[in-house]
């Protein structure tokens, strides 16, 4: 029998496991329920890789790192007052801020802050975040991630996160989609200045140093969406640079995802055209248009997708004959097995039920052996 580890890279070979891996993401519900005091008691003081053991579900491992990056002449200050953060970036040619605001509920969860103030308020803010971006450093950081790597075993394989891709970067972690169009009409000109530093920088500077590193499986890009990068714009500014991107990554016998948890169901063409060997945490219908045989019809075997299972299934207020009915009619979608990942699209919630985890076990056991019967 494979373990998870072996299945995974089995997948990303082209090659078929003996059956599909079922690796959900449990990390929220985990650390929701650790700190508020309601893990189920047989779960109390255990780590999370013990209870994924228990339930037989594989490691989504999406922690390691393969290097760390430095800002030369960038003096960076942080100011709280309550629950808000304010992060302020000085350099020789300006100076921007980032506003971060907790709130009890992400507290709860566990959670990182909203960004509620981004760096790019002014037009002549471009000036100064492209110096920042200019003045990013990449040093490896190989032992770091060999350590996580062994740490995962055979449990699963590690996936590492590796900045987004450059135009949705800025759209959605500088600007804020809403200014950011406004931007691209009025401001032209700066905003593809900085798009490209952006892109040479990580060309130049990231792209060897993760090439060369000991990670098989990346991921670089996230949240692409019909609404916000649809096809006209994903054509021009997205797919030139992410094909670069996959197709260096693909010489140096790296396999990279995109965090798939929008809809994308006007974009099915343009994420096969960009190379993506993986769309990860893919989220379907109900939660989003897209149907899970509809982009297994758009892209065959050529794009590995990762996902599956909504998350809206395993609610309490989902009913069970209507969980089952979606899980048998998943199966059928998927037959025989080729190029696919069972996971939980985007997270397995705080108020997933745990039991439903249980059955989608007991039935990738019973239903999931390669070659699946449609």
């Amino acid at each position: 029998m494979m373990t998870n580890r072996e299945r995974l890279l089995a997948i990303l070979d082209g090659r078929s496991p003996d059956r599909i891996p079922w690796i959900p993401r449990l990390e929220l519900w985990y650390t929701a329920h650790r700190l508020a005091g309601t893990l189920p008691p047989e779960y109390d003081n255990l780590r999370l890789r013990d209870i994924q053991r228990d339930l037989r579900i594989g490691a989504s491992a999406r922690t390691g790192r393969v290097y760390t990056t430095r800002r030369r002449g960038v003096e960076v200050n942080t100011r709280r007052e309550g629950l808000i953060t304010t992060t302020e970036y000085r350099t020789p040619v300006g100076t921007v801020t980032e506003i971060t605001r907790r709130t009890t509920e992400l507290d709860r969860l566990g959670l990182q802050p909203l960004v509620v103030g981004k760096m790019l308020k002014r037009p002549e803010d471009y000036e100064t975040v492209t110096y920042i971006y200019e003045n990013t450093e990449f040093y490896p950081c190989y032992e770091e991630f060999e350590a996580y790597d062994r740490d995962i075993g055979d449990h699963g394989l590690p996936m590492v996160s590796i900045e987004d891709v450059p135009f949705h970067g800025w759209l959605q972690g500088l600007v804020g989609y809403d200014r950011g169009y406004i931007d691209l009409f009025d401001h032209r000109d700066r905003v593809e200045r900085l798009l490209e530093t952006m892109s040479q920088v990580l060309r130049e500077r990231m792209w060897p140093v993760v090439a060369n590193s000991p990670a098989r499986l990346l991921l670089h890009g996230m949240h692409l969406a019909s609404q916000t990068t649809p096809p006209n714009y994903f054509d021009r500014y997205i797919t030139p640079y992410a094909r670069e991107f996959n197709d260096y990554m693909h010489e140096h016998g790296k396999s990279v995802a995109q965090h798939a948890d929008n809809d994308t169901s006007h974009i099915l063409d343009q994420l096969l055209s960009a190379g993506w060997d993986m769309q990860e945490t893919f989220v379907t219908h109900p939660m989003v248009p897209c149907t899970l045989k509809q982009a297994r019809e758009k892209w065959g075997n050529s794009v590995i997708i990762w996902g599956g299972v909504p998350s809206v299934i395993l609610e309490p207020d989902y009913p069970e004959q209507d969980f089952e009915a979606y899980m048998d009619e998943l199966f059928q979608t998927i037959a025989p097995g080729d190029a696919f990942i069972l996971g939980v699209a985007d997270n397995v919630m705080p108020t997933s039920m745990l039991s439903r985890i249980r059955r989608i076990t007991e039935l990738v056991e019973q239903k999931g052996r390669y070659p699946i019967a449609a």
